[in-house]
């Protein structure tokens, strides 16, 4: 018993090292993917799928794309995973985990980074490094014309918009037939410079409180 015991906090102990979680928060986020798994050791795009508050989200596919997307794990990996275990769907819940009272300017910085690289990845789907017209027009189309205000026609035009203000702000000297291949990483970060990510990048559909990792009451 003592053994298993020792096993046990060991395992949590280097979980929280991984992803900065209390071993509390690691035990209640482990119901919650209990819940999602249906007691499994895996769960899939279908376990996730089936989350009644992600079913009207313009941007479910994204969502649920970003927790079997390699490159969330903390090692310079691509592809996708067709199943992840709950080490995989803990380390993408990290990026959602708020600074605290005792995080320094140095690890703030770092946090802010990693979730603006996450939010990245979830708009660049093919991997190629840059978020390109068409991926932006794509999630612009959805989240437009899926609130049912305008058409698609008319969410395309905001979206091709959008991008040539990008492009103008982020290569000012471009000529006008120049084409602007697409937002890279480091465009990202200035577009969002005075957007304070820290702390309020949230994840509400899971029935997780991200401030405190505890889970709710929630059947979905």
């Amino acid at each position: 018993m003592g053994a298993k015991q020792t096993r046990s906090a060991q395992k949590y102990q280097d979980l929280t090292d991984k992803t900065g979680f209390s071993p509390e928060q690691i035990k209640n986020l482990h119901k919650r993917f209990q819940h999602l798994s249906d007691n499994e050791e895996t769960i899939s795009r279908e376990n996730l799928e089936k989350i009644p508050a992600l079913a009207n989200n313009p941007i479910r596919k994204q969502i649920i794309d970003a927790f079997f997307d390699k490159r969330n794990q903390h090692q310079n990996e691509v592809g996708a995973f067709q199943e992840i275990g709950f080490e995989q769907f803990l380390m993408v819940m990290s990026h959602f985990r708020p600074p605290t009272l005792k995080t320094t300017e140095e690890e703030r910085e770092a946090m802010r980074k990693e979730k603006l690289r996450f939010l990245f990845n979830m708009h660049d789907t093919d991997n190629d490094g840059t978020i390109t017209l068409e991926e932006y027009r794509k999630v612009v189309e959805e989240l437009l014309s899926k609130s049912g205000a305008i058409g698609l026609e008319a969410a395309k035009a905001i979206a091709d918009a959008a991008m040539l203000e990008v492009a103008s702000t982020n290569v000012p000297h471009m000529a006008p037939d120049d084409f602007y291949e697409g937002i890279t990483f480091e465009h990202f970060e200035q577009i969002l410079k005075g957007l304070e990510m820290e702390s309020r990048m949230h994840i509400r559909f899971l029935d997780v409180d991200t401030m405190t990792m505890r889970c709710g009451k929630s059947k979905s």
